[in-house]
């Protein structure tokens, strides 16, 4: 069988992801992926989806090629993102900046993005300050994720001054103890939790593995990952974008765009009344898609 390539024209046109893997050249930038490599029945190389492992693995050698990120690592059981993706959202945000600022796209540390749910990854981070050298702050719930994603910088001296990660005390709220005195952001960034429960998360993470592998598994493991705080909340992705908009209406100059990912189109009417009610002045979605999958950005400012 002869595999056909085709270039991912559905990824964003500056996404440096939208080509295969290129195996022979991220097990040069990182050897520890090669034991993850095999020979498909296209006769190329490519590694299994489904094993945790190796996509961990993966996102260590994409991390080092394309970003420079010498060290990265996360506990087990953590989110582990698909990056293509992740780079995706970075860029339709520069996009998103450049609508308001003549059609140029603002680069350097005068750009300051706030990430919310940074999680133990850091990835939206190390790809927004290698691409458009962007300044974030990303805030994060949970302790052991705060310290990975330390961690992380701690070891990347490229990133370590560019990078604030900060504890939120507070689970109802997003932007209240994290945004200091007199801080303003360009832009706030979110990956929220998609699922109302953990029965629901399951569901999705059985399916997810039997796309990959093909079988079902009676106790699947994540092959990306996540805690319970990265995968669900009451109320699910719903509730939490529409607690977000209430409380970006609190500090309505404090950013020039909000935005979020909403990952079902099915919560779209809900979160535009929301918008609504609040008297954002201007509402903008942004269509992406990896794969199979159809996601959205929704932007927002007063």
């Amino acid at each position: 069988m002869k595999e056909i390539i085709v270039e991912k024209t559905n990824l964003h046109i500056r996404n440096p992801h939208r080509s295969r893997y290129d195996f022979k050249a991220l097990t040069k930038s990182c050897p520890e992926l090669l034991p993850f490599v095999f020979i498909n029945k296209y006769e190329s190389q490519t590694i299994d989806f489904a094993n945790p492992n190796a996509v961990k693995m993966l996102n260590r050698a994409i991390l080092q090629h394309f970003y420079g990120i010498s060290y990265w690592d996360i506990p087990p059981h953590y989110l582990c993102p698909p990056i293509p993706g992740r780079a995706d959202y970075i860029h339709y945000v520069a996009d998103l900046l450049a609508s308001s600022n003549n059609g140029i796209i603002p680069k350097g540390k005068t750009v300051k993005v706030l990430d919310i749910g940074v999680g133990a990854n850091c990835v939206y981070p190390i790809i927004g300050t290698h691409e458009y050298e962007w300044d974030f702050v990303g805030s994060e719930i949970d302790p052991f994720a705060i310290q990975s994603a330390q961690n992380i910088i701690q070891h990347n001296p490229t990133i370590s001054d560019k990078i604030d990660i900060r504890l939120q005390t507070s689970p109802d709220h997003f932007f209240k103890g994290i945004i200091q005195t007199g801080e303003v952001f360009e832009v706030s960034i979110c990956n929220p939790p998609f699922h109302a429960s953990m029965e629901e998360a399951t569901l999705g993470t059985q399916r997810k593995i039997k796309n990959l592998s093909g079988k079902k598994l009676a106790k699947p493991t994540l092959n990306f990952g996540g805690q319970n705080a990265e995968l669900w909340c009451e109320g699910g992705e719903e509730t939490f974008i529409k607690k977000m908009i209430e409380e970006s209406a609190t500090i309505p100059f404090r950013f020039r765009w909000f935005t979020t990912l909403v990952s079902k189109k099915e919560h779209l009417p809900s979160i535009y009344q929301a918008l609504k009610r609040v008297k954002a002045l201007e509402i903008k979605t942004i269509d992406m898609a990896q794969g199979q999958k159809i996601s959205r950005i929704v932007a927002w400012r007063f």
